[in-house]
C-alpha cells in the first residue's frame, strides 16, 4: 500500500505487534503443553520467552535491517556474517525444518479432516487393505503431499489465501477458551478440575515428563511455540521509527504471548482433570487440542442445564467447527510451504551449488524438479515411520519431536553467527541497533545459544533413557541427515570448482 506521495506506508507499533503474534502464537501449543506438563509447563514457556524469544527476535531484526535488500533470507544473513559454506549448511538445515513440518502435518491434517466430519478423531480406526491405522495414514499422507505438490507446480496456489483465516480463528478460539473458563470458574465456585497445588506447578502429571530429564527436554516444545520470528526480521524497513518501535513491539508481543500461554495452560485445568481426561491411549499429541475444546464445550453446556446427550453434541459441534477451520487453514498453508521455503533457498543461494535441473523453473515460475524430489523424500520418511509398528501415541510423538528439534537447530546457526555479524558492522551505521556493545552481544548470544542447545540435547537423549530407541533415531535424524547432505553437496561443489581451476591452469600453461 502506498501513500499519495508514492512512499510506502509503514507499520506502527500496534500493527507490528499483531503481525508478530498472529505469525507465532498458537493455541494448539497450550493444549500440547498442558498434555505434556500440566501446570508445570507454564514456567518453561516463560523461561523460553525470556532466554530465547526476546533476545533472538531482536538479533533477527538487526540482521533484517542491515540486509533488507538481500533476497536469500537467512542464507544472506549467515553468508554476510560467517561465509558461504557455513551459510549453506545452516540454511539447508533450516530448509529441513520446513520439510519435516510438511512431513509431520501431512498425517496430522487427517485428524482435522476426521474432527470436521465426525466431531471426533476416528483416524485410529482407519484401515486400508487390512493395514494398520498408522500405515493407512502414511499412504494417505503420500497421496496428499503429491497432490498438493502437483497442484502447486501448476500454479494452483490461490487456495493459499485461505491460510489467513487460521490466524483469525486462533484469536477467536483463544477468546472462547478464556471466557468459557472464566464462566466455569464462577459456576464451579472457584474449583479447578485439575487441582491447584504448589507441586503441580513444578512436577508434570505425565510420567514421561515427570523426571528432571523429561522436564528439561520440554524446553524444545517451548522454543517451538515461539518459532518463526526469523521471518519477521525482514520487515524492519517497513516499520515507522524502527529502532524504537521494533524492540517495543517484540517485548509487547513477547509479554502478550507469555501471558496468553500461561493463562490458557492454567485455564485448561478448570474443566480438564489430567488423569481423568488425558491419561488414555486414545489421546495423543495430534488430537489433544480437540479433546480439550470438546470437554470445555461439554462442561459449559452441563453448567447451563443441558442434558448429557445435548452437552456431548455441543462438544462435537465445537470440534467440527474447529476441525473444519484447521483443515482449511492447514491445507492452504501446505500450498505455500511446498514451494516457498524451497524456492527461497534455491534461488537465494549461489547457483553453482545446485545441479541445473534443481534450479530450473517451469512456466509457472516454480522449481518443479526440486519440489518433486522434496515430495519423494517426505513420502519415503513418512512411510518408514508409519509402517514402523508404533502405536498412535508413539507415531505422533515421533512426528512432533522431529518437528520441534529440526525447527530449533537452525537457531544455533542464526544466534551463533550474530557476534560475527556485529563484528563486521563495527563502526558502521545501522538503521536499527539494539546490541550496541560487544560484551552485551556475547553474553546474550551465549545465554540464548545454550538455551537452544541444551533443549535440543535433552530432547534428543530423553528417548534413550525411556528405552525408546526408535523415537531417538527419528528425532535426531532430520538435522543430521540434512547436515550431512549439505556437506556432501559442498564437497562435490569444491571438487567441481577444483577441476575447473585445474583446467584453467593447464590452458594458461599451454599458452
Amino acid at each position: 500500500m502506498e501513500s499519495e506521495n508514492g512512499s510506502q506506508k509503514k507499520m506502527g507499533l500496534i500493527a507490528l505487534v499483531l503481525m508478530i503474534v498472529s505469525s507465532i502464537y498458537g493455541i494448539g501449543n497450550t493444549a500440547i503443553g498442558f498434555y505434556q506438563m500440566g501446570y508445570a509447563g507454564i514456567i518453561w514457556y516463560v523461561l523460553a520467552a525470556i532466554l530465547f524469544f526476546i533476545p533472538a527476535a531482536l538479533m533477527f531484526a538487526e540482521y533484517g535491517s542491515v540486509l533488507k535488500d538481500a533476497h536469500g533470507g537467512i542464507y544472506s544473513w549467515l553468508e554476510f556474517a560467517v561465509g558461504e559454506k557455513f551459510a549453506f549448511t545452516g540454511t539447508f538445515i533450516w530448509l529441513a525444518s520446513w520439510i519435516i513440518w510438511l512431513l509431520t502435518n501431512t498425517s496430522m491434517n487427517f485428524i482435522n479432516f476426521s474432527e470436521a466430519i465426525f466431531g471426533k478423531d476416528t483416524t485410529q480406526s482407519w484401515h486400508l487393505f487390512g493395514l494398520s491405522s498408522n500405515a493407512t495414514l502414511g499412504i494417505l499422507g503420500v497421496i496428499f503431499i503429491f497432490a498438493v505438490t502437483f497442484c502447486a507446480i501448476r500454479g494452483f496456489d490461490k487456495i493459499s489465501k485461505i491460510a489467513s483465516i487460521g490466524g483469525i480463528f486462533v484469536i477467536f478460539c483463544s477468546a472462547f477458551v478464556f471466557l468459557g473458563s472464566i464462566i466455569c470458574i464462577f459456576m464451579q465456585h472457584g474449583h479447578f478440575a485439575q487441582p491447584l497445588t504448589a507441586n503441580g506447578f513444578i512436577k508434570s502429571p505425565n510420567p514421561l515428563f515427570s523426571t528432571p530429564l523429561g522436564m528439561l527436554s520440554f524446553i524444545v516444545y517451548a522454543i517451538f511455540s515461539y518459532g518463526g520470528m526469523e521471518t519477521m526480521g525482514g520487515v524492519t524497513d517497513k516499520v515507522k521509527n524502527s529502532e524504537r518501535t521494533f524492540p517495543r513491539a517484540v517485548i509487547i508481543a513477547g509479554l502478550f504471548m507469555i501471558i496468553a500461554y500461561a493463562v490458557l495452560m492454567l485455564f485448561w485445568g478448570v474443566t480438564a482433570n489430567w488423569n481423568h481426561l488425558l491419561n488414555h491411549s486414545s489421546v495423543d499429541l495430534g488430537n489433544v487440542p480437540y479433546v480439550l475444546i470438546s470437554n470445555l464445550g461439554y462442561t459449559l453446556a452441563i453448567h447451563f442445564g443441558a442434558t448429557v446427550v445435548v452437552a456431548n453434541e455441543i462438544g462435537k459441534w465445537l470440534v467440527r467447527i474447529m476441525g473444519l477451520v484447521q483443515l482449511l487453514a492447514f491445507t492452504a498453508t501446505f500450498f505455500v510451504m511446498v514451494y516457498s521455503p524451497l524456492k527461497s533457498f534455491i534461488m537465494g543461494s549461489p547457483k553453482h551449488f545446485w545441479p541445473k535441473s534443481i534450479t530450473k523453473l517451469n512456466d509457472k515460475k516454480m522449481p518443479a524438479n526440486a519440489m518433486l524430489w522434496q515430495a519423494g523424500l517426505i513420502s519415503v520418511a513418512l512411510l518408514l515411520i508409519s509402517f514402523g509398528g508404533s502405536t498412535a501415541q508413539d507415531f505422533y510423538t515421533i512426528l512432533i519431536d522431529m518437528m520441534n528439534v529440526s525447527t530449533s537447530v537452525p537457531y544455533l546457526f542464526l544466534i551463533g553467527a550474530f557476534p560475527f555479524f556485529k563484528k563486521k558492522m563495527a563502526g558502521k551505521e545501522q538503521s536499527f541497533e539494539v546490541y550496541k556493545s560487544q560484551r552485551t552481544t556475547w553474553v546474550v548470544t551465549i545465554i540464548a545459544w545454550l538455551t537452544v542447545l541444551f533443549g535440543i540435547i535433552f530432547s534428543v537423549i530423553k528417548p534413550i533413557f525411556d528405552h525408546d530407541i526408535k523415537t531417538f533415531v527419528w528425532t535426531a535424524i532430520g538435522p543430521i541427515f540434512f547436515g550431512i547432505l549439505a556437506l556432501v553437496i559442498l564437497y562435490f561443489d569444491n571438487k567441481r570448482n577444483s577441476k575447473y581451476d585445474l583446467t584453467d591452469d593447464n590452458q594458461e600453461d599451454e599458452e
